[in-house]
């Protein structure tokens, strides 16, 4: 299967931005071939061979969908959240209290349960932040988890990693087996299908990015573009938070780490507004990198 895989990993590094090792055949089999029984192909030889061919376009959107979509849990890491609200959430309405608004993206979303977790932490502050409006952007390059947050439909097992026992009965309502983010909550969250890959400045300016647990699936070159292209969606003072695993060090001159934040980071103040920090490769790194489609967390 060695041509085969090679082939797949160029696939999926041109659509998602994902690089596979040659360790993680295994990860392929386990993702890829309930995609294969659902188009019935005999094995992943066939399938592999098919989204090569034209016309495939509705099966490579599911190869790459089952290959990109990353597990996740309320409050994950409980940190990021605990910054978010001693640190960043304060510093937000003292410094926008004059336009009273503030924007919030979180770039792979997923599921829905981080976008979800700051909204419920947004929900606990209203008595310090009254009329105050937070908007919430949640993208992620999967339709069908994309669906699945907006439902904001969780299994029992789902909401018990993370999510603390109170919130769980105050913000959500029972179905079944099932439990429902209450509409409060929902209605504060916005959800869009996005590429990180590609061009992503009409989406405005955010004070606060959350992209954990992305670029690490990304090669340098990737990182080193997508950093770039988050630095001109921040303002000045904006935040930008990454996972436990990833860092700006050694990929872009234009950040520096918050103070005591593990994971946390702004620009540096000596930069100009109107500049893109840059890492040299051999070649200046400032512009997308072109791509295909995808854009998720892996």
């Amino acid at each position: 299967m060695t041509s085969e895989y090679d082939f797949l990993k160029k696939f999926l590094k041109s659509r998602s931005g994902l690089v596979l090792s040659d360790e993680k055949q295994y990860l392929v089999e386990s993702r890829l071939m309930p995609v294969a029984r659902r188009h019935s192909f005999k094995g992943l030889s066939e399938l592999i061979l098919a989204i090569g061919k034209p016309g495939s376009m509705s099966l490579q959107s599911d190869v790459v969908e089952a290959m990109t979509t990353n597990e996740s849990f309320f409050f994950r890491d409980k940190t990021p959240f605990e910054n978010f609200r001693n640190v960043m959430l304060p510093h937000l309405l003292d410094a926008r209290k004059t336009r009273r608004s503030a924007r919030i993206w979180c770039a792979a979303a997923s599921t829905g349960q981080e976008p979800y977790s700051l909204s419920m932490y947004l929900k606990e502050a209203r008595a310090k932040i009254g009329n105050f409006r937070f908007e919430i952007l949640g993208t992620d390059l999967s339709s069908e988890v994309l669906e699945k947050a907006r439902t904001g439909i969780y299994s029992q097992f789902e909401v018990q990693r993370g999510l603390p026992i109170q919130m769980l009965l105050k913000y959500f309502s029972q179905q079944g087996e099932l439990w429902q983010v209450a509409p409060e909550i929902r209605a504060m969250v916005q959800w869009r299908k996005l590429n990180l890959l590609e061009n992503f400045s009409h989406l405005g300016e955010f004070d606060v990015v959350f992209c954990r647990n992305v670029l690490i699936y990304f090669d340098q070159p990737t990182k080193i573009d997508v950093l770039n292209r988050i630095y001109r969606q921040l303002p000045d003072d904006g935040f930008l938070v990454l996972g436990a695993a990833e860092t700006v060090v050694g990929l872009t001159d234009g950040f520096e780490p918050y103070p005591g934040l593990r994971g946390v980071y702004r620009k540096k103040q000596a930069v100009s507004r109107t500049a893109t920090p840059t890492k040299k490769l051999g070649r200046t790194l400032g512009s997308p990198i072109q791509a295909l489609a995808g854009g998720s967390r892996f």
